[in-house]
């Protein structure tokens, strides 16, 4: 289990592999459909981001109400795919890993490998257990798009696994590859 700080330095991501899992620590970021298309028109208008997107990480977490008492409601992830449109610009110019679930486009994994990213998964069904390592959550951009807005979260430890790594390495399908039939 490798333990790693956000944001993430490229020589981190040289090291991560398809398969490895990680603990995070430090800051990351949720954002999902509605907040990516905004970032995309905000760069398009060659306006700055409402945050520092170098070496970040996007979390696609779905939106969960905050019980009283507590830093944020259930954190799990949500479906990558619907963000493809939009990860590999987000990555020319600096984002660094993404944590979701599902598969990505080839364009994404391409996109990987040239900006030197890294996609994650976290769990899905352990949202709960997630929301434990969210030390703090506030929202910073987007207040209008309610559960779309971008958060800024403090994580301690949040789990998640190597998917995609930066040199072409996908779990997805070596995890296929062991199990087919061989005739």
């Amino acid at each position: 289990m490798e333990r790693i700080t956000s944001p993430i330095s490229t020589d981190i991501i040289e090291k991560l592999r398809a398969g490895d899992q990680v603990l995070i620590s430090g800051v990351i970021y949720v954002g999902r459909d509605a907040a990516h298309k905004r970032l995309i028109e905000t760069l398009d208008k060659g306006e700055q981001l409402p945050f520092d997107i170098q070496g970040q990480t996007i979390y696609y977490m779905g939106p969960s109400p905050t019980k009283p008492g507590h830093v944020i409601g259930s954190a799990g992830p949500t479906t990558s795919g619907r963000m493809d449109a939009y990860t590999p610009r987000l990555l020319s110019v600096g984002l660094r890993a993404m944590i979701g679930k599902g598969l990505r486009s080839e364009a994404v994994k391409e996109a990987l490998k040239k900006h030197r990213g890294v996609y994650l998964a976290a769990v899905g069904g352990a949202a709960a257990l997630i929301a434990k390592s969210i030390t703090k959550a506030q929202t910073i951009a987007y207040e209008d798009l309610g559960p779309e807005a971008i958060l800024r979260l403090e994580v301690k430890d949040f789990p998640a696994v190597v998917i995609n790594d930066m040199y072409g390495g996908d779990l997805y399908q070596e995890g296929k590859a062991q199990y087919q039939i061989r005739a």
